[in-house]
Protein backbone atom coordinates (compact mmCIF):
# COMPACT_ATOMS: atom_id res chain seq x y z
CA UNK A 1 0.00 0.00 0.00
CA UNK A 2 1.22 3.50 -0.73
CA UNK A 3 1.45 6.02 2.10
CA UNK A 4 -1.08 8.30 0.51
CA UNK A 5 -1.04 11.55 -1.45
CA UNK A 6 0.67 14.75 -0.40
CA UNK A 7 -1.88 17.56 -0.46
CA UNK A 8 -1.27 21.27 -0.12
CA UNK A 9 -2.42 22.93 3.06
CA UNK A 10 -6.16 23.17 2.45
CA UNK A 11 -6.99 24.50 5.90
CA UNK A 12 -9.14 21.44 6.73
CA UNK A 13 -8.61 18.13 8.50
CA UNK A 14 -8.39 15.51 5.73
CA UNK A 15 -8.81 12.69 8.28
CA UNK A 16 -6.40 10.31 6.54
CA UNK A 17 -7.07 7.59 9.12
CA UNK A 18 -10.74 7.49 8.10
CA UNK A 19 -11.88 6.15 4.71
CA UNK A 20 -13.29 8.73 2.34
CA UNK A 21 -15.77 8.06 -0.47
CA UNK A 22 -13.86 9.88 -3.24
CA UNK A 23 -10.51 8.38 -2.23
CA UNK A 24 -12.08 4.92 -1.93
CA UNK A 25 -13.51 5.24 -5.46
CA UNK A 26 -10.12 6.47 -6.67
CA UNK A 27 -8.53 3.32 -5.22
CA UNK A 28 -11.02 1.03 -6.98
CA UNK A 29 -10.19 2.77 -10.27
CA UNK A 30 -6.48 2.16 -9.76
CA UNK A 31 -5.58 5.71 -8.75
CA UNK A 32 -2.97 6.86 -6.26
CA UNK A 33 -4.86 9.65 -4.48
CA UNK A 34 -5.82 7.56 -1.46
CA UNK A 35 -4.58 6.67 2.00
CA UNK A 36 -4.14 3.27 3.68
CA UNK A 37 -7.60 3.59 5.29
CA UNK A 38 -9.17 3.95 1.84
CA UNK A 39 -7.08 1.07 0.50
CA UNK A 40 -8.08 -1.18 3.38
CA UNK A 41 -11.76 -0.42 2.78
CA UNK A 42 -11.29 -1.07 -0.93
CA UNK A 43 -9.73 -4.46 -0.26
CA UNK A 44 -12.49 -5.34 2.19
CA UNK A 45 -15.17 -4.38 -0.30
CA UNK A 46 -13.48 -6.49 -2.98
CA UNK A 47 -13.56 -9.48 -0.62
CA UNK A 48 -17.19 -8.94 0.37
CA UNK A 49 -18.39 -7.84 -3.08
CA UNK A 50 -16.00 -9.21 -5.73
CA UNK A 51 -17.62 -7.19 -8.52
CA UNK A 52 -16.68 -3.86 -6.88
CA UNK A 53 -13.88 -3.02 -9.32
CA UNK A 54 -15.93 -4.03 -12.36
CA UNK A 55 -18.74 -1.82 -11.10
CA UNK A 56 -16.42 1.18 -10.71
CA UNK A 57 -14.88 0.64 -14.14
CA UNK A 58 -18.32 0.24 -15.72
CA UNK A 59 -19.37 3.58 -14.27
CA UNK A 60 -16.29 5.30 -15.65
CA UNK A 61 -16.79 3.72 -19.05
CA UNK A 62 -20.41 4.86 -19.14
CA UNK A 63 -19.34 8.43 -18.37
CA UNK A 64 -16.78 8.38 -21.17
CA UNK A 65 -19.12 6.89 -23.77
CA UNK A 66 -22.15 9.01 -22.87
CA UNK A 67 -20.24 12.32 -22.90
CA UNK A 68 -18.58 11.45 -26.20
CA UNK A 69 -21.95 10.53 -27.72
CA UNK A 70 -23.74 13.63 -26.47
CA UNK A 71 -20.98 15.95 -27.66
CA UNK A 72 -20.08 14.27 -30.97
CA UNK A 73 -23.41 12.80 -32.08
CA UNK A 74 -26.12 14.86 -30.36
CA UNK A 75 -24.50 18.30 -30.44
CA UNK A 76 -24.45 19.05 -26.71
CA UNK A 77 -22.01 21.77 -25.75
CA UNK A 78 -22.84 22.20 -22.06
CA UNK A 79 -22.29 19.70 -19.24
CA UNK A 80 -23.09 19.98 -15.53
CA UNK A 81 -21.24 17.19 -13.68
CA UNK A 82 -22.38 16.89 -10.06
CA UNK A 83 -20.31 14.78 -7.69
CA UNK A 84 -17.12 15.11 -9.66
CA UNK A 85 -14.91 12.87 -7.56
CA UNK A 86 -11.13 12.84 -7.84
CA UNK A 87 -9.83 13.44 -11.36
CA UNK A 88 -8.75 10.38 -13.34
CA UNK A 89 -8.21 9.75 -17.05
CA UNK A 90 -10.98 10.87 -19.39
CA UNK A 91 -12.75 13.37 -17.18
CA UNK A 92 -15.94 14.91 -18.53
CA UNK A 93 -14.28 18.03 -19.94
CA UNK A 94 -11.52 16.02 -21.63
CA UNK A 95 -13.97 13.73 -23.40
CA UNK A 96 -16.37 16.53 -24.34
CA UNK A 97 -13.69 18.92 -25.60
CA UNK A 98 -11.99 16.26 -27.69
CA UNK A 99 -15.26 15.98 -29.61
CA UNK A 100 -16.21 19.66 -29.36
CA UNK A 101 -13.42 22.06 -28.31
CA UNK A 102 -15.97 24.79 -27.56
CA UNK A 103 -17.81 22.68 -24.96
CA UNK A 104 -18.38 24.22 -21.53
CA UNK A 105 -18.29 22.08 -18.41
CA UNK A 106 -19.16 22.88 -14.81
CA UNK A 107 -18.01 20.48 -12.10
CA UNK A 108 -19.69 20.40 -8.69
CA UNK A 109 -18.44 18.91 -5.45
CA UNK A 110 -18.35 19.98 -1.82
CA UNK A 111 -15.24 18.07 -0.85
CA UNK A 112 -12.05 20.13 -0.32
CA UNK A 113 -9.83 17.30 -1.59
CA UNK A 114 -11.81 17.01 -4.83
CA UNK A 115 -11.90 20.75 -5.33
CA UNK A 116 -8.16 21.09 -4.76
CA UNK A 117 -7.51 18.50 -7.44
CA UNK A 118 -10.07 19.98 -9.79
CA UNK A 119 -8.54 23.43 -9.71
CA UNK A 120 -5.07 21.99 -10.28
CA UNK A 121 -5.81 19.41 -12.96
CA UNK A 122 -9.07 20.10 -14.80
CA UNK A 123 -8.15 22.74 -17.36
CA UNK A 124 -10.05 23.80 -20.48
CA UNK A 125 -9.38 24.23 -24.17
CA UNK A 126 -9.01 27.87 -25.29
CA UNK A 127 -12.30 27.61 -27.20
CA UNK A 128 -14.29 26.16 -24.31
CA UNK A 129 -14.60 26.78 -20.61
CA UNK A 130 -14.45 24.82 -17.35
CA UNK A 131 -15.69 25.98 -13.98
CA UNK A 132 -15.92 24.46 -10.50
CA UNK A 133 -18.61 24.97 -7.89
CA UNK A 134 -18.16 24.21 -4.21
CA UNK A 135 -21.70 23.01 -3.70
CA UNK A 136 -23.84 20.28 -2.17
CA UNK A 137 -25.89 17.94 -4.35
CA UNK A 138 -28.86 18.69 -2.10
CA UNK A 139 -28.90 22.40 -3.02
CA UNK A 140 -30.05 22.57 -6.66
CA UNK A 141 -30.98 26.24 -6.43
CA UNK A 142 -27.45 27.30 -5.53
CA UNK A 143 -25.79 24.92 -7.98
CA UNK A 144 -27.89 25.87 -10.99
CA UNK A 145 -27.62 29.58 -10.19
CA UNK A 146 -23.83 29.40 -9.93
CA UNK A 147 -23.60 27.20 -13.04
CA UNK A 148 -25.15 30.08 -14.98
CA UNK A 149 -21.79 31.90 -14.68
CA UNK A 150 -20.48 29.47 -17.30
CA UNK A 151 -23.49 27.80 -18.89
CA UNK A 152 -26.30 29.37 -20.90
CA UNK A 153 -29.29 27.92 -19.11
CA UNK A 154 -31.60 28.94 -21.95
CA UNK A 155 -29.85 26.25 -24.01
CA UNK A 156 -29.77 22.47 -23.42
CA UNK A 157 -27.46 21.13 -20.72
CA UNK A 158 -26.36 17.54 -20.11
CA UNK A 159 -26.75 16.86 -16.39
CA UNK A 160 -24.35 14.14 -15.21
CA UNK A 161 -25.33 12.26 -12.03
CA UNK A 162 -22.79 9.45 -12.01
CA UNK A 163 -22.90 7.18 -8.95
CA UNK A 164 -23.77 10.10 -6.69
CA UNK A 165 -27.55 10.00 -6.12
CA UNK A 166 -27.18 7.07 -3.69
CA UNK A 167 -25.76 9.51 -1.16
CA UNK A 168 -29.34 10.80 -0.85
CA UNK A 169 -30.45 7.89 1.28
CA UNK A 170 -34.23 8.45 1.18
CA UNK A 171 -35.61 7.26 -2.20
CA UNK A 172 -38.47 9.78 -2.27
CA UNK A 173 -36.04 12.63 -1.58
CA UNK A 174 -33.70 11.35 -4.29
CA UNK A 175 -36.53 11.28 -6.85
CA UNK A 176 -37.68 14.78 -5.89
CA UNK A 177 -34.13 16.12 -6.07
CA UNK A 178 -33.45 14.80 -9.57
CA UNK A 179 -36.79 16.17 -10.81
CA UNK A 180 -35.94 19.53 -9.23
CA UNK A 181 -32.70 19.66 -11.20
CA UNK A 182 -34.26 18.73 -14.53
CA UNK A 183 -37.10 21.20 -13.99
CA UNK A 184 -34.52 24.02 -13.87
CA UNK A 185 -32.88 23.07 -17.19
CA UNK A 186 -33.91 24.14 -20.68
CA UNK A 187 -36.04 21.97 -22.97
CA UNK A 188 -33.86 19.54 -24.87
CA UNK A 189 -31.56 18.99 -21.88
CA UNK A 190 -30.31 15.48 -21.09
CA UNK A 191 -30.03 13.52 -17.86
CA UNK A 192 -27.22 10.96 -17.65
CA UNK A 193 -28.01 8.84 -14.62
CA UNK A 194 -26.31 5.85 -13.10
CA UNK A 195 -26.52 4.28 -9.68
CA UNK A 196 -26.39 0.86 -8.12
CA UNK A 197 -29.38 -1.47 -8.45
CA UNK A 198 -30.55 -2.75 -5.08
CA UNK A 199 -30.15 -6.43 -4.26
CA UNK A 200 -29.44 -8.37 -1.06
CA UNK A 201 -25.75 -8.62 -2.01
CA UNK A 202 -25.44 -4.91 -2.87
CA UNK A 203 -27.36 -3.83 0.21
CA UNK A 204 -25.09 -5.91 2.47
CA UNK A 205 -22.01 -4.39 0.83
CA UNK A 206 -23.40 -0.87 1.29
CA UNK A 207 -24.07 -1.53 4.98
CA UNK A 208 -20.49 -2.70 5.43
CA UNK A 209 -19.29 0.35 3.52
CA UNK A 210 -21.25 2.70 5.79
CA UNK A 211 -20.01 0.88 8.90
CA UNK A 212 -16.47 1.96 7.94
CA UNK A 213 -17.40 5.53 8.86
CA UNK A 214 -17.52 6.96 5.35
CA UNK A 215 -20.54 8.67 3.79
CA UNK A 216 -23.35 6.11 3.36
CA UNK A 217 -24.54 5.05 -0.08
CA UNK A 218 -27.93 3.46 -0.74
CA UNK A 219 -28.77 1.49 -3.87
CA UNK A 220 -31.95 2.23 -5.82
CA UNK A 221 -34.74 0.06 -7.15
CA UNK A 222 -35.51 0.09 -10.85
CA UNK A 223 -38.80 1.81 -10.03
CA UNK A 224 -36.99 4.61 -8.20
CA UNK A 225 -34.56 5.13 -11.08
CA UNK A 226 -37.44 5.35 -13.55
CA UNK A 227 -39.32 7.77 -11.31
CA UNK A 228 -36.33 10.11 -11.40
CA UNK A 229 -36.86 10.46 -15.16
CA UNK A 230 -40.59 11.14 -15.02
CA UNK A 231 -41.50 13.60 -17.78
CA UNK A 232 -38.33 12.76 -19.71
CA UNK A 233 -37.85 10.34 -22.58
CA UNK A 234 -35.42 7.53 -21.81
CA UNK A 235 -33.50 6.58 -24.93
CA UNK A 236 -32.85 3.03 -26.09
CA UNK A 237 -31.83 0.55 -24.74
CA UNK A 238 -33.67 1.89 -21.68
CA UNK A 239 -32.89 1.35 -18.02
CA UNK A 240 -30.35 -1.42 -17.55
CA UNK A 241 -26.69 -2.22 -16.90
CA UNK A 242 -24.59 0.73 -18.02
CA UNK A 243 -22.24 -1.54 -19.97
CA UNK A 244 -25.03 -2.01 -22.54
CA UNK A 245 -25.20 1.71 -23.29
CA UNK A 246 -23.31 2.87 -26.38
CA UNK A 247 -20.76 0.00 -26.35
CA UNK A 248 -17.39 0.53 -27.98
CA UNK A 249 -16.45 -1.32 -31.17
CA UNK A 250 -15.18 -4.22 -29.06
CA UNK A 251 -18.70 -4.73 -27.73
CA UNK A 252 -20.28 -4.25 -24.30
CA UNK A 253 -18.37 -5.08 -21.16
CA UNK A 254 -19.69 -7.42 -18.49
CA UNK A 255 -23.01 -6.56 -16.91
CA UNK A 256 -22.80 -5.19 -13.39
CA UNK A 257 -25.36 -3.91 -10.92
CA UNK A 258 -24.51 -0.35 -11.92
CA UNK A 259 -27.61 0.62 -13.90
CA UNK A 260 -28.53 3.79 -15.73
CA UNK A 261 -29.82 5.57 -18.78
CA UNK A 262 -29.75 8.74 -20.83
CA UNK A 263 -33.05 10.63 -20.79
CA UNK A 264 -34.08 13.75 -22.69
CA UNK A 265 -36.30 16.64 -21.65
CA UNK A 266 -38.89 17.36 -24.38
CA UNK A 267 -38.03 20.30 -26.62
Amino acid sequence: MNAGPQYPNLGVDLQPSKPHSARFWNYLLGGKDNYPADQELGERMKREFPAAVELALATRGFLRRSVRYLAAEKGYRQFLDIGTGLPTADNTHEVAQRAAPDARIVYVDNDPIVLAHARALLTSTPEGDTDYIDGDLNDPGKIVTEAARTLDLDQPVALMLMAVIGHVTDPAEAVALVRDYTSRLAPGSALVMCTTLASPEIDAANRSYADSGTQPYVASSAETMLAMAEGLTIAEPGLGPVSRWLPDASGPGPDTQQWGYIAYKPS
